[in-house]
């Protein structure tokens, strides 16, 4: 059973070979990733519920045991978000069937999706910080082919702002792992945990090398200030790269926030608390000023990307198991809303040929079915109740209250209140307002595209009305985050 745990980066690894064998052969690109989609989600939901059942299971790669060997880990936060990579991974699989041309698919584009969410599970379980830097690497180098592949000159430059800025946060990964492993010797997480806790005469070095990789991650993250490639990136890309970008990259960045703050870098949590809270500050209101600034339908998602980054590194400055759970549960909400609020953007451009809101209008009379998935994920992004985001931003805010950070508190509100203001002009400039005279002829848009859109959305609404059940696995993950000599005895004791 434990080989359970590497089944989410074997599958895609399979799938995105085959994809590459068959590139002569278009037509049988989209079913090997479909399948490999499928396969991925099916196999992290089986981890997932193992996980449930029996906590945190660990698979030595080769059979060398930790901390000398290989090892990946699943505990309740990796499994639940390798779930959220697959059923993203599948979604946007199915949207891009009728929406990718020829010279993507003889490109590799349906390998190159399996290669990313390849990298994006292998990040979410890597046991050592090597191995979580090359997944990274993975990652990157996938999303920028993903970006720039059958693309024309905008596409070009945007991706090379943003492999460029992302190999500058690379470069600060790699630096802070060799800094981290000269003075401990040791790169698995666990054991850095235990090397670190107990040299208290280089605690200050430790805080200089956790601040690097506080760089090199916010900048994955997309955090103030650092989020400036993010907008100049992401609204140049197709659709279903869209959304598959918006739903998992930054997120990854932020687990690993999460991962090495809660595990590894806690020697000095009174300094790193407070830098935290204002960065996640910062990070919410410049990026709902942002997206109410801008009137491209595709800019402003961009934007809000980058505003809702700020609640979940919030959960990390807090450091409560409410907050830390809160912080995950406010993660998963966000990537189903924001990845079906992407989709949505491509239907749209798709049936009126613009992002821009001024060329815009009439589509709630002419698409009530999407005026309704626009709805719902739009409010459930807002946090209206009884939806997902309204849950997610409760739990924030009273994790914040319990901690007497009302200032906290306040910000969040105050976001929460900016972020429904962008989300209504949208609305009432797509959906309610006359079409323009002269406006362009509606496209077509298939089937394919209507069942992510329709499944995520009903997504946002169970996650809200079944909130109670969704919390669980989110608030084990808090405990497991907040004590973390379970995540170290799992590794270092010798289970599996």
């Amino acid at each position: 059973m434990s080989l359970l745990v590497a089944l989410p980066v074997v599958l895609p690894l399979c799938a995105a070979i085959a994809g590459m064998l068959t590139l002569g052969r278009p037509r049988w690109q989209a079913p090997i990733g479909l399948a490999g989609s499928a396969g991925l989600l099916a196999a992290a939901i089986g981890l997932l519920a193992w996980t449930w059942r029996e906590g945190i299971h660990v698979l030595e790669v080769g059979g060398w045991p930790a901390p000398f060997g290989i090892v990946l880990v699943a505990d309740m936060l990796a499994a639940v978000m390798v779930v959220v990579t697959g059923a993203v991974g599948l979604a946007a699989t199915v949207y891009s069937f009728r929406v990718v041309d020829q010279g993507r698919l003889r490109a590799g584009y349906y390998a190159f999706i399996q290669v990313l969410l390849m990298g994006v599970s292998g990040a979410f379980l890597a046991g050592d910080i090597f191995n979580l830097y090359v997944w990274f690497e993975v990652m990157l180098m996938a999303s920028f082919v993903l970006l720039v592949i059958g693309g024309e000159r905008p596409q070009f430059e945007a991706g090379m702002k943003y492999v460029a800025l992302n190999l500058v946060g690379s470069v600060m990964f790699l630096s802070g792992i060799g800094l981290l492993y000269g003075a401990a010797g040791t790169l698995n997480l666990a054991d850095l945990a235990l090397r670190i806790a107990a040299d208290s005469d280089e605690a200050r070095y430790y805080t200089v090398v956790a601040m690097l990789f506080l760089v090199a991650f916010g900048l994955k993250a997309a955090v103030f200030p650092l989020y400036f490639w993010l907008p100049a990136s992401y609204h140049v890309a197709p659709a279903p790269v869209a959304a598959l970008f918006a739903g998992l990259l930054t997120k990854v960045g932020v687990y690993a926030l999460l991962r090495v703050f809660t595990l590894v870098f806690t020697q000095d949590t009174g300094y790193t608390r407070e830098l935290l809270f204002w960065i996640s500050a910062a990070t919410m209101v410049s990026g709902v000023l942002g997206a109410a600034a801008h009137q491209d339908m595709k800019r402003i998602l961009s934007f809000h990307i980058i505003s809702q980054i700020g609640y979940m590194t919030m959960g990390l400055a807090l450091a409560t198991p409410l907050a830390l759970g809160g912080a995950l549960f406010y993660m998963v909400h966000n990537i189903i809303a924001k990845t079906n609020l992407f989709f949505i953007a491509g239907v749209v451009r798709r049936l009126r040929g613009s992002y821009e809101l001024k060329d815009l209008g009439g589509l709630a009379r002419a698409h009530p079915w999407l005026a309704a998935t626009f709805f719902i994920s739009a409010m459930s992004l807002a946090g209206v109740p009884p939806l997902s985001g309204f849950f997610a931003k409760f739990i924030m805010v009273r994790a914040a209250i319990e901690t007497r950070e009302y200032a906290a508190a306040g910000v969040m509100l105050g976001v929460g209140l900016l972020t429904l203001f962008s989300m209504v002009k949208i609305w009432t400039e797509a959906f309610l307002k006359p079409g323009p005279a002269g406006a362009v002829s509606e496209g077509t848009v298939g089937a394919a595209s209507w069942v992510p859109v329709l499944a995520f959305a009903a997504l946002a609404v169970a996650m809200g009305v079944g909130a109670e059940w969704w919390w669980r696995p989110m608030a084990m993950a808090g405990e497991q985050l907040f004590d973390r000599q379970g995540y170290i005895d799992a590794v270092l004791g010798g289970a599996e």
